[in-house]
């Protein structure tokens, strides 16, 4: 498991296209702690893995456990397929919905 992790934060590095240096310096961790990292042999802080969250758009499952949920990445997406009109009316029936749901 430390591995595959380690190997999911090198994609994740790679993909951003940067230096092992740089990357590590925006994590706030050496380069060598990075590459230790990389390699599987030790983890980063949860702090760290906060940071990485943030600055790479993914998430913790995805890093930790490669579940990759980009759902939350396409909603913007789907939603502006929509009108302002078809989306107050989705919204009302997911609140009538809920009221239901609720009362069961």
């Amino acid at each position: 498991m430390e591995e595959e992790i380690g190997k999911r934060i090198k994609n994740i590095r790679e993909n951003m296209n940067m230096p092992k240096e740089s990357f590590a310096k925006l994590l706030g961790v050496s380069g060598q702690y990075l590459g230790i990292v990389e390699r599987g042999k030790s983890y980063l802080s949860i702090e760290k893995l906060k940071i990485l969250c943030d600055i790479s758009n993914l998430s913790a499952d995805y890093i930790l456990f490669g579940k990759d949920d980009n759902k939350p990445n396409n909603t913007k997406e789907i939603l502006s397929e929509f009108s302002d009109e078809q989306l107050e009316i989705g919204c009302d029936v997911l609140k009538h919905l809920a009221l239901l749901i609720k009362k069961l």
